[in-house]
């Protein structure tokens, strides 16, 4: 490892002003030739673009959760290692990757016991998500919670409001690898990477909720998303590489912690490579070198 690049949007939510400096600070250390790029607004697609061009060994990202995905997407399996520190607002993968919310450690993990490793997950209507995507009226509770994270009590308050009328207006159908019709409350699937059902990367596991009232779906989706809901008796899992779902209205949805809309109907597919990744390896993977 020669040639890396990060790029440093100083105005991601966990990121900071003094970013760049401090990333060049901590680079200096090492015996590699680094650059460092501070994104700016409109321009970030064409400095990523550039980054990507510039095919170094890796290529950093400190940023929010969107940009760090775009970023893998767009490298994907045949581009640069690519490495996704925690600069966004739920850091989900980078949290996933290097086991830390905090990007100075982070970062010196990745250059001191980074590894390159394929990163499995998903496609949905063409955006990529590489640990989970819940699609359904709890993914509507999402706002909340984040509103209330960040302290802002009122706006937490109105969409709650929205995510209790709307939590049983419709439930959802889907199908798993062309298999029956099945309905549910809402389909959490969660990437190999994350999961602690798989062993192996041969599908995503597809978790179909089925509540049978508010407080419980409530009381599900209080939990965090890899917390101990899966083994709830109103929750069934099993693996699958092709998922198809319908609903009466647009489906909500959370792909990697960020809340979208899809339209009626929606498929997704496993990627089982989606990009490259620096970081330290799976305890398991250890073992077995």
């Amino acid at each position: 490892m020669n040639r890396v690049i990060i790029l440093v949007n100083p105005l991601s939510g966990g990121v900071g002003p003094q970013a760049a400096e401090e990333a060049e600070a901590i680079l200096s250390v090492y015996d590699l030739e680094a650059t460092v790029v501070t994104l700016e607004g409109a321009k970030i697609p064409d400095q990523i673009a550039e980054a990507l061009d510039a095919r170094p060994d890796v290529l950093f990202v400190l940023a929010g959760d969107g940009t760090a995905r775009s970023v893998a997407t767009r490298a994907g399996p045949k581009g640069p290692l690519i490495a996704p520190l925690p600069g966004g607002t739920m850091n989900m993968l980078p949290k996933a990757l290097y086991g830390t919310g905090d990007w100075k450690l982070a970062l010196r993990r990745a250059l001191e016991e980074g590894a390159p490793q394929a990163v499995s997950g998903g496609v949905i209507e063409g955006e990529a998500f590489y640990c989970a995507a819940i699609l359904g009226a709890p993914a509507l509770w999402a706002p909340a919670r984040e509103a209330m994270r960040t302290g802002k009590l009122k706006l937490a308050w109105m969409h709650g409001r929205r995510a209790l009328r709307r939590a049983f207006s419709g439930h959802i159908r889907f199908s798993l690898d062309g298999g029956a019709k099945r309905r549910a409350e809402a389909l959490v699937l969660i990437s190999p990477m994350i999961s602690k059902a798989m062993d192996e990367p041969v599908g995503l596991e597809a978790a179909a909720m089925t509540t049978s009232d508010a407080a419980q779906a409530f009381r599900l989706a209080a939990h965090a998303l890899f917390d101990d809901w899966r083994h709830d008796a109103s929750v069934t899992t099993q693996p699958a590489r092709r998922i198809t779902v319908w609903a009466r209205s647009k489906i909500p949805a959370v792909i990697d912690g960020e809340p979208m809309l899809l339209g009626r109907e929606a498929s997704i597919r496993f990627l089982p490579r989606a990009f490259m990744a620096l970081a330290p390896l799976p305890p398991a993977a250890e073992d077995s070198v």
